[in-house]
């Protein structure tokens, strides 16, 4: 299997997580992430330390704690494929976070380095920004959860539904350059959620002098990094493709950079 794919384990842990990538793992410095799954009266403790988290309700209720803030009974979406926009906390480095399920329960717990600079909070569904990309069968929808426009350090969180038989993350496009304005750097991660299950995703990570060109199938469930280089995904035909990305680096901005050879695409054709 290729190393840019992290497969979840067949059980949880003692804490409930069943998926984890760490910067140590991923062989970089910025992204942490990790799908924890509890269940009801279950509770997840944890200091944030240096970095900062943004707990992502995934599908499920729950109470969430923060040192100075609580919140109860949030998470109204019971799977990512009902395609509304999901309840969120974010929560400052040197605090913590207590997550106690109300029901059965899955969180992606996304982290990066931070200052402290921004107050824990509450990122309800109103509050996500939500918008359609592409034409035909690039088209796919997103949920802006914590974009750059938001406060954070580091974090940028983002959910796509890409329909299937179509593309997203397309045309091909990378962030691997700390060149701004024209292009930030930024490592990401990808976690994957297909429907139905048994299904697969596909997704091409390449750089322009092809030292990095695989093409990945990926599963449900299944985490891929994206160190550098460029990196569509196609949903088949028959499947519906769920993703999360968290992206973060040492500028808090999305500059990306189109492959060459792709741009024209898009241009959206003029209807006759």
């Amino acid at each position: 299997m290729s190393k840019l794919i992290v497969t979840p384990a067949s059980s949880p842990n003692e804490e409930g997580r069943i998926l984890q990538v760490t910067p140590e793992s991923a062989g970089w410095q910025y992204v942490g992430f990790e799908v924890v799954q509890l269940e009801a009266g279950e509770t997840l403790r944890r200091e944030t330390g240096d970095q900062e988290v943004c707990l992502v309700l995934l599908s499920g209720k729950a109470d969430v704690r923060t040192k100075e803030e609580q919140w109860h009974g949030i998470g109204q979406r019971m799977s990512v494929f009902e395609q509304i926009p999901p309840y969120s906390v974010y929560v400052t480095s040197h605090d913590s976070y207590e997550v106690t399920a109300l029901t059965s329960l899955q969180i992606a717990v996304c982290s990066a380095p931070s200052a402290g600079n921004h107050r824990s909070r509450l990122i309800a569904p109103a509050q996500v920004g939500v918008e359609t990309r592409g034409y035909g069968n690039i088209e796919r929808y997103i949920h802006n959860i914590l974009p750059e426009s938001e406060p954070a350090d580091s974090l940028l969180v983002v959910e796509v539904f890409t329909p299937n038989g179509h593309w997203s993350s397309y045309p091909p496009h990378k962030h691997d350059r700390d060149a701004l304005p024209d292009e930030s750097f930024l490592e990401e991660t990808y976690y994957f959620r297909v429907q139905p299950e048994q299904g697969f995703a596909v997704q091409r990570v390449y750089t322009d002098d092809r030292s990095l060109d695989e093409t990945l199938v990926v599963k449900n469930g299944e985490v891929v990094l994206v160190p550098r280089g460029y990196h569509p995904v196609s949903a088949p035909p028959g499947y519906d493709v769920y993703y999360l990305n968290v992206m973060a680096g040492p500028t808090r901005t999305w500059k990306f950079h189109n492959d060459p050879a792709h741009a024209w695409i898009m241009t959206k054709p003029s209807e006759s």
